[in-house]
């Protein structure tokens, strides 16, 4: 399962059923899960731990030095759950010593060619990265986040669960729960109606979400004056309270 031509290092753990392809190179303190599948020319640093039966293709390189300056040569780590792919060319640095350390993603993730992950970002479960699309240091992604092509996150921002990036948006605020945005710099667009729509969320749900975004962006209200409004929704529609949540915990302040 192993093609003799890749490298790989003797302090590292990998399964006994993960496949490594030719010419890939595999460094110390990296450990790789069962059903994982490396494919050729990748190149994989430690410290790094990768879940089980996740994909990673071609030329990817997973788990390299921060690219921040201030980062000098300091030990941090990358931890990737189960079943994410990543594409060709993708880049996924590990964490920042002034941060926490850490990159982390979850499990069931898609990151399509030429991503790029930088330092201590957290991006939970479930989420599409479309080809090019970039995140600066420290950004947060939730549950369902679709970043299209060519999309970029400045640092520190937080992607909500369910939010949608158009193709070329530059997001410099935090987006938040079901929301679509777009352009550069990124502005509101409705409810990321398709997306919900897959998920399962019904027809009222959705109607109950459309009016808690005009309440936050269509009634020329503060974000203390929406907070106000919003909990009059939750009972019909608890889903509302990630947009409370949204507002509350915004560091950024959220896109308008």
């Amino acid at each position: 399962m192993i093609d003799p031509r890749a490298i790989i290092d003797p302090t590292a753990k990998i399964a006994p059923n993960v496949e490594i392809g030719p010419f890939t190179i595999i460094g110390p303190e990296v450990e790789i899960g069962e059903g994982t599948w490396v494919g050729p020319h990748t190149v994989i640093k430690g410290p790094t731990r990768i879940g089980k039966e996740n994909k990673i293709f071609q030329f990817a390189s997973i788990g390299e030095d921060s690219q921040a300056k201030k980062y000098h040569g300091e030990k941090t780590w990358l931890e990737i759950g189960d079943q994410n792919v990543f594409r060709e060319f993708c880049t996924i640095n590990r964490g920042n010593a002034q941060d926490e350390g850490i990159t982390k993603i979850g499990n069931d993730n898609l990151f399509m060619a030429y991503v790029h992950v930088a330092h201590d970002c957290q991006i939970a479960n479930h989420t599409v990265f479309a080809n090019n699309a970039s995140l600066a240091g420290h950004v947060r992604v939730d549950d369902y986040v679709l970043l299209s092509g060519f999309s970029g996150v400045h640092q520190f921002c937080h992607l909500f669960p369910h939010s949608f990036l158009a193709s070329n948006a530059l997001v410099v605020r935090d987006v938040p729960p079901y929301i679509r945005v777009a352009g550069i710099y990124a502005k509101p667009f409705g409810l990321n109606t398709v997306g919900l729509t897959r998920h399962g969320f019904s027809a009222e749900t959705l109607l109950n979400l459309k009016r808690a975004y005009r309440i936050i962006y269509r009634q020329n209200l503060t974000t203390e004056e929406a907070l106000k409004e919003l909990p009059s929704l939750l009972e019909a529609c608890p889903e509302v309270q990630l947009f409370i949540d949204a507002l509350k915990n915004s560091e950024r302040g959220i896109v308008r």
